[in-house]
């Protein structure tokens, strides 16, 4: 019995495939978007000449990390190695790029995990319901795109101080935005507001901190391009020795509990930031790391599997961003050895994805990690999301000078040390863990039976591994019915 899925409304199921039977529409498997060369020609044979932003039906099949930005199909993982000239650490640091999916960030997978099973098995129907998405930026920006894709009403919820770029862009595609108090980690006012759009029962919430969709996306998509990854380096001898993630919605990080089956060694690093160290120190407080929601310890997150926390400092990271994107930083990080075209691709890396890695070198020097080791991380989005906010900080700070780039280079990562950074024994997971109780049973009315159950490895394994199979056989089965309806 599927803990996701309750039910099938047939009735709902034949009207929506009739429906994207009209739109010339299919739905890709996670098995697909794990492994693209599953993906049949008729449908390779249709993305040609279709832009990677474009609101195209066969845009659903690009929805993987392994999308060729050159040819229009696919080829091997979009991923960044960040060289040690510029990070100071032995340790290999490589994370995979978000800047390649569909809207520039890789939360389009996540809402593809939340929406697409409720959408087959008729729970969903894109006739009368709405589709909400709360989130602190990328993901209701993939919900909007995905909806747009599947002909689905959408509203996304974010808070206000978000970048200019995405409320421009849910705009465009014709969302409906609301905007919430505060910043980043102003979260349970995004509930706030679930609650309120709850009353009309044609708003149906998809809620990336407690929908599973969104960490089985992770752990069986994401998960395996890592494994790509370290295949495609040839090298037998290397070790993978730590995933690092921003907990966000605690979604990417289940990434890090497929790499811990196949690499037991291996230590998840939850990264928040400093300014709201939740999982650090039971912390609170506004931060500017844009789209990692904090205050609370998402109902999605495994924590047992979870091995340390880093907090990493917001200022460090939008000194980074300037550091990577301004000519005099780029010229300072060519004269410590790093080559062109590393620098270029800097700019795949947007907050989050800085902060991601300026958590990995907290682990490679506080695991003391060498030249064998690699440690994975991902950059979610792009600088092309954050040129607002790189405008707000030249009127800010004024111009950017050489001695500028010097100092932002030294402080955030040269001299990156290991302080606010916390390896975790049993109680302390557990404690962690305990935090779900005053978010999801108190007030967003969770049984206490299931946050028990949480503890117990078997409940994660069960999610992350059989509920996949299930939703791709009733993917299968509504693409059937698609190719069988009639106009």
């Amino acid at each position: 019995m599927s803990r996701i899925i309750k039910r099938l409304y047939p009735e709902v199921i034949r009207k929506t495939a009739k429906r994207c039977r009209k739109r010339g529409l299919l739905i890709p498997t996670f098995k697909q978007l794990r492994n693209p060369a599953l993906i049949p020609p008729s449908v390779t044979s249709r993305l040609k000449g279709v832009g990677l932003g474009d609101v195209n039906p066969v845009n659903l099949f690009r929805i993987t990390w392994k999308n060729d930005v050159h040819s229009g199909l696919y080829g091997g993982v979009n991923c960044l190695e960040i060289p040690p000239e510029i990070t100071g650490v032995k340790a290999r640091i490589i994370g995979l790029v978000g800047k390649y999916f569909p809207t520039g960030a890789h939360k389009v997978g996540a809402a593809f995990g939340c929406l697409v099973p409720r959408l087959v098995s008729g729970e969903f129907d894109p006739e009368i319901h709405k589709a909400v998405w709360p989130s602190t930026g990328n993901y209701c920006r993939g919900g909007a795109f995905d909806g747009a894709l599947l002909g689905c009403a959408a509203i996304a919820i974010l808070p206000e101080e978000m970048s200019r770029e995405r409320f421009e862009w849910l705009k465009e595609i014709g969302a409906q935005v609301i905007a919430t108090p505060g910043c980043e980690s102003n979260v349970k006012e995004i509930y706030d507001k679930c609650w309120e759009l709850k009353t009309d029962p044609n708003n149906i919430i998809f809620n990336q901190f407690e929908e599973f969709g969104n960490p089985i996306f992770h752990y069986n998509v994401t998960g395996p391009a890592f494994e790509d990854v370290l295949a495609a380096l040839g090298n037998p001898r290397l070790r993978p020795a730590a995933f690092v993630s921003a907990t966000g919605s605690a979604g990417t990080i289940a990434a890090g509990d497929f790499l811990k089956k196949k690499y037991p060694a291996l230590k998840i690093v939850a990264t928040e930031a400093l300014q709201c160290p939740t999982l650090l120190m039971n912390g609170f407080g506004g931060h500017r790391i844009e789209g990692i929601g904090d205050k609370h310890v998402p109902w999605v997150h495994n924590v047992r599997n979870t091995d340390a926390v880093a907090a990493v400092d917001d200022d460090d990271c939008l000194r980074i961003l300037r550091l990577v994107n301004e000519p005099v930083g780029q010229k300072y990080l060519a004269s410590l050895g790093a080559k062109p075209q590393q620098i270029e691709k800097l700019s795949c890396l947007g907050i989050s994805g800085i902060c991601n890695l300026l958590a990995a070198v907290k682990t490679a020097r506080y695991f003391d990690l060498g030249e064998q080791d690699v440690i994975l991380t991902v950059f979610t989005d792009s600088a092309d999301l954050y040129k607002s906010r790189l405008k707000e900080l030249q009127a800010e700070r004024g111009a950017y000078a050489a001695n500028d780039a010097v100092k932002d280079h030294a402080g955030p990562i040269a001299h990156q040390r290991f302080d606010y950074f916390k390896e975790l024994n049993y109680q302390d997971r557990k404690a962690i863990h305990n935090l779900k109780y005053y978010t999801w049973v108190e007030q967003q009315g969770k049984p206490v039976q299931e946050l028990n159950e949480q503890w117990n490895p078997e409940y994660w394994r069960a999610l992350f591994e059989d509920e996949v199979q299930y939703f791709d056989q009733l993917i299968e089965e509504f693409n059937a019915q698609i190719e069988a309806a009639k106009l």
